[in-house]
């Protein structure tokens, strides 16, 4: 009979992938399938969003640029003053 444990694992150093069981008992034989997950296509602002704070946070920023609200920072600048 073919039985079956599905589970998540990420990939770690140099392709290495652990999984865990305390169902198998040491020296069964497996055969093992990796399915991989497509990447999330997901954008910055998208990102961004779904946290309500960060959601206002945002909003109010481009609110502030619509009425010209604007800060100039040279970052040139800013970096000598911070050596």
């Amino acid at each position: 009979m073919l039985s079956g444990i599905k589970q998540k694992a990420i990939v770690g150093k140099d392709g290495k992938i652990e999984l865990s069981t305390t169902e198998l008992p040491e020296g069964t034989v497996v055969e093992v399938i990796v399915l991989v997950e497509p990447p999330t296509e997901e954008d910055e602002t998208t990102y961004l969003m779904k946290s309500e704070a960060n959601k206002t946070h945002l909003l109010k920023a481009l609110e502030n640029v619509e009425k010209g609200n604007l800060i100039y920072v040279d970052l040139d600048e800013y970096e000598k003053g911070c050596i």
